[in-house]
């Protein structure tokens, strides 16, 4: 008790009533086969809907294994199971062999697009959608250039007002006047400069150099500004340069494309163009005046090219038809989807940057570790870059892009598309009953059943997959009936394979005693829901988990999963009468049978088991119930003084349960002492047990067993009998 050393008024909180025991769940159900697509590893995540399902771990679609189409057992099971009331699922994907994940890089492995997982649904058709893609070229004609402007001048009948440099301002005559000029020049206060000797000079005796009219100067043919039309003068500035986006300003270093309409020859105007030669498409970067260009040296549809070339957009006007566009490509929307170029769109990533590092960058959005868990999970691809600048980016981008599609010639509806493929995604091969069985890694995350031992609110198992698979089955099913054993609190649920006979499923049935296991027989008809087909045949589990998942919401668990509808049933695999029922049923196997006029229902509730105590799926699965449920709620026990007063506490926190599930009508007994018992007390423990801190309650329990057999005996009477 507390120490009270000072005077004063002290107040303490006491207890006066037993802990309550609250009861847990029992309709989350563990699915584990092989999947489209989701992780391998790792916890399962819990899926409240099949359109979760779908998000984690692919559609309904067909799995390939080899070259063998199959049926895709897991997600038509997960499907049933929602369909049939369930409303928790946990899954666990496993695979054999060595499944691939989809990818595509670029020839320079500069980027590299990835599915985030392993199988064929990988191999996925992205489409880039740029969000500023517009055509910024713009062509001016203008009266006089300004103060350092660079503009293409063509002229004719030039004389008097060209010099050299190397003279006074006096007028210089020349017998090639006059002259024709084509080239680039800058304005500088009183006259025009010739930049670099880019130029093209004519007489009527023939092509002249710049030189020519140089007297030892470095700047070539200089012009006066005030050069005009008329006097046989005759002359045009124009100006090519990038506008600004409508997406906002530009900033010096911005990635562009520049799209030519064929091979040019403006060597003359712009050094090193013979670099690119026939190239039509040159990646780069733009001042932020829209006056350069430069062109990435080392890109990777330029080998050429060696250093960057920069040159004035103004160069182009020596063609004025050989430019198409300028774009700028810095940031873009990109769609996935499944099933080629036309197929389904099943995830979109918006606002992408072609900028390397930032938040927006494909390597942060399209990470290959998420932050985030919900990507982690549904983010479909992932991609890693080792660009060094926005320029390699997009210069990768577009070595990826499928040609035909980029014509916008041949796409007449859609115009250029942005398509790239991945390729080499491969769902391995059927898994065997170690991939079910999985192992427990805390490193790189658990696998097959082995995840769900962390998860403490399973309590349905299943694998429906395991019964296509005829040379694996009884392997597989050990495997779920160790995995029950050793969780103590669940049940599985056991699919006969297709078609077998009343004595192979008898067979089958006796290679089993375990009351955690209920076998199911036969298969369900049941629509595609690819569409590939009209109807397809499938094991039973995934409706049963349904059934009994809404059995237990509805009811409880104590009611047995039986003559209940099998939502999402169109008919069975096999009709089973009575009379093959009467030789099933004594022996464990649960009939799936359909009634005229009452549907297709499940018609059986047996475990497993040769101990009469346990035939009872309701009865199996109710004492899981209790005990789970008493051994959770019951933790605080531990380490408390061993005593009368702890024993009495445990015996009313107890009976204080079992009495409410007596009075909701889930035991047996017309009185609560008829119902159960509860014992905690020197009867139930030695002085040994107490020297060894060991604490002993006692509990017996009346269950409720179902109406199996439903018998009237009706006979004749007389009237005054």
């Amino acid at each position: 008790m507390p120490e009270y050393l000072a005077p004063g008024v002290f107040v303490e909180e006491v207890s006066y009533r037993a802990k309550s025991i609250e009861g847990v769940g029992t309709s989350v159900a563990g699915l584990v086969g092989p999947t489209r697509k989701g992780p391998l590893r790792g916890r399962p995540e819990l899926l409240t809907s099949f359109a979760d399902f779908m998000r984690v771990y692919g559609d309904a679609s067909d799995l390939t294994f080899g070259a063998t189409s199959v049926l895709n057992h897991t997600a038509i099971g997960a499907r049933a199971f929602f369909d049939g009331g369930g409303t928790k699922l946990f899954v666990a994907r496993v695979a054999g062999g060595t499944p691939v994940a989809a990818h595509r890089s670029d020839s320079n492995t500069d980027l590299r697009f990835a599915s985030r997982f392993a199988g064929a649904l990988g191999n996925y058709t992205l489409e880039i959608k740029w969000r500023d893609s517009e055509n910024l070229f713009k062509v001016e004609t203008i009266a006089s250039p300004a103060e350092g402007e660079v503009v293409f001048i063509n002229a004719t009948g030039l004389t008097t007002l060209v010099r050299s440099p190397g003279t006074d301002n006096g007028v210089v005559t020349d017998p090639h006047f006059p002259i024709a000029v084509r080239g680039l020049v800058r304005r500088q206060g009183d006259h025009f400069e010739m930049l670099d000797n880019l130029c093209q000079i004519t007489t009527s005796a023939g092509p002249l150099t710049a030189a020519d009219f140089v007297d030892g100067g470095a700047n070539g043919l200089l012009m006066s500004a005030g050069l005009v039309n008329g006097g046989g003068v005759s002359l045009s500035y124009t100006r090519v340069f990038i506008r600004k986006p409508k997406m906002g300003s530009l900033d010096d270093g911005t990635s562009a494309v520049l799209s030519l309409t064929g091979a040019i020859d403006v060597s003359d105007f712009i050094a090193g163009v013979d670099y690119w030669g026939s190239r039509t498409r040159l990646f780069g970067t733009i001042s932020d005046n829209g006056a350069q260009f430069t062109v990435t040296g080392g890109n990777s549809l330029n080998p050429g090219i060696n250093t960057d070339i920069t040159f004035y957009m103004s160069a182009l006007a020596a063609e004025p038809s050989s430019t198409s566009a300028v774009l700028i490509q810095r940031n873009f929307d990109l769609d996935v989807f499944s099933g080629g170029v036309n197929g389904e769109l099943i995830y979109s990533y918006g606002n992408i940057s072609t900028a390397i590092t930032g938040e927006r960058s494909l390597a942060s959005v399209l990470s290959v570790n998420p932050e985030k868990r919900s990507d982690a999970l549904t983010s479909p691809i992932s991609c890693v870059s080792t660009a060094a600048n926005g320029e390699e980016v997009i210069a990768a981008l577009y070595d990826m892009f499928i040609p035909s599609a980029l014509n916008a010639a041949a796409n007449p509806l859609t115009g250029a598309r942005y398509l790239i493929q991945l390729a080499g995604g491969l769902d391995g091969t059927e898994p065997d009953s170690n991939a079910y069985a999985g192992e427990i890694d805390e490193v790189n995350g658990s696998s097959g059943f082995a995840a769900f031992e962390d998860n403490e609110d399973i309590a349905i198992v299943l694998a429906p997959a395991a019964a296509a698979d005829a040379a694996r089955h009884q392997s597989i099913v050990v495997e779920m009936q160790k995995h029950c054993r050793k969780m103590r609190y669940r049940v599985g649920i056991v699919d006969a394979r297709d078609g077998m006979s009343v004595s192979e499923v008898r067979d089958f049935r006796s290679q089993f005693d375990d009351s955690r296991l209920a076998l199911y027989y036969p298969w369900v008809i049941a629509a595609d829901p690819s569409g590939l087909r009209s109807t397809i045949s499938v094991p039973p589990s995934g409706f049963v988990a349904g059934v009994y998942a809404n059995t237990d919401v509805q009811r409880g668990v104590h009611k047995a999963p039986a003559n209940e509808i099998v939502v999402g049933a169109l008919g069975f695999a096999q009709d089973i009468n009575r009379f093959q029922q009467e030789l099933l049923n004594p022996e464990g196997i649960n009939c799936l049978r359909s009634f005229p006029g009452r549907g297709h229902r499940v018609w059986g509730g047996r475990t497993l088991t040769s101990d009469p105590e346990w035939k009872y799926v309701n009865v199996r699965r109710y004492f899981l119930y209790l005990e789970r449920s008493i051994e959770k709620s019951t933790q605080w026990v531990v380490f408390e003084p061993n005593g009368e007063r702890l024993w009495a506490n445990v015996r009313t926190t107890v009976e204080d349960f079992l009495y409410n599930e007596w009075f909701n009508g889930r035991l047996l007994g017309p009185t609560a002492k008829v119902a159960y018992f509860v014992r905690c007390d020197r009867s139930t423990m030695t002085q040994n047990d107490l020297d060894n801190g060991r604490l002993v309650c006692e509990i017996g329990v009346a269950p409720l067993t179902p109406a199996e057999f439903v018998i009237f005996r009706i006979g004749q009477k007389t009237a005054d009998a």
